[in-house]
């Protein structure tokens, strides 16, 4: 089957995080998904205007605020080619990315429209996204052991019930796998992440890229871990674990190499110029704690 959207080939020029940056390629993020179904170790979700990192936006939008807030980020920053909806919480954990994107896609069609999430309901709403024409979706499986992935996420929240440990994360990696086949088989380009924590999936990468490569994934992007929240204890790979790391992954899966760790509410061009302050008029200037219930 074609591609539904925009070919891997087409988003290596105008998707930063398919090799777009290359071309000074624009990026918004629009933050509409507030609350997550899987409870990583590793993730602190907050509302501030000081930190780069993702899971981390000013304000959370409303659906029907963001053809308001594309309109002022094409203003200032033309050069920007993708809609993205990156959280701060997974976007299928509610409906408000679903509903943002058909905004987006009868206001502006010719944008690139990227989504992100952790997977955990992606099979099932598979027919969704390719029924709005998503271009990009990007999964995060940070295993595909149970027993390494109960180490990095203490739980899921699947159709109201919570599963502990390895019990939530078989479900989890099962739906992450079986979604990422659905998708792909219908010409969606994908691109996986994994958060790299040496001490707990650095030898686990290998299975990982061979596992989403054999699934249909276009692409693989390893993420240095960030340490904070229960993984504060970490350490954050070193740079010569980072390179192994690609060069292993890169034996099954094309990798993407230039990853900036963008906020959930980032605009502009990666590394380039950044208008997200102006968009979003952030003005809170300490952290706050952001429960997503």
């Amino acid at each position: 089957m074609g591609k539904i959207g925009y070919s891997y080939e087409q988003l290596q020029k105008s998707h930063p995080c398919f090799g777009g940056h290359v071309n000074n390629a624009g990026r918004i993020h629009l933050p509409v998904s507030p609350g997550c179904n899987i409870a990583c170790r590793f993730c602190d979700r907050v509302i501030n205007d000081v930190e780069d990192r993702p899971g981390v936006t000013s304000r959370v939008l409303k659906p029907e605020e963001t053809i308001e807030i594309l309109s002022k980020a094409l203003e200032l920053c033309p050069d920007i080619h993708v809609a993205g909806i990156a959280g701060p919480g997974d976007t299928l954990a509610t409906d408000y990315a679903i509903e943002t994107f058909r905004l987006v896609k009868e206001a502006y069609p010719h944008l690139i429209k990227c989504m992100s999430t952790n997977g955990l309901l992606l099979l099932e709403r598979a027919d969704e996204l390719i029924d709005i024409g998503i271009d990009s979706l990007t999964v995060t499986v940070n295993a595909v052991d149970p027993e390494i992935e109960a180490k990095l996420n203490k739980y899921i929240i699947y159709h109201g019930v919570r599963y502990d440990g390895v019990e939530g994360a078989k479900i989890l990696i099962e739906n992450q796998l079986k979604g990422i086949r659905r998708v792909a088989d219908a010409g969606m380009t994908i691109k996986v992440n994994t958060v790299l924590v040496p001490e707990i999936n650095g030898d686990h990468i290998e299975a990982i890229a061979e596992a989403v490569a054999r699934a249909g994934a276009d692409i693989y992007n390893i993420i240095p871990l960030i340490p904070q929240y229960e993984l504060s204890g970490y350490r954050a790979p070193s740079c010569a674990e980072i390179d192994s790391a690609r060069e292993i992954a890169g034996r099954y899966i094309d990798v993407f190499r230039h990853c900036q760790h963008c906020r959930a509410d980032a605009a502009g061009v990666p590394g380039v110029s950044e208008f997200g302050d102006r968009i979003y008029q952030r003005r809170i200037n300490v952290k706050e704690t952001f429960s997503h219930g």
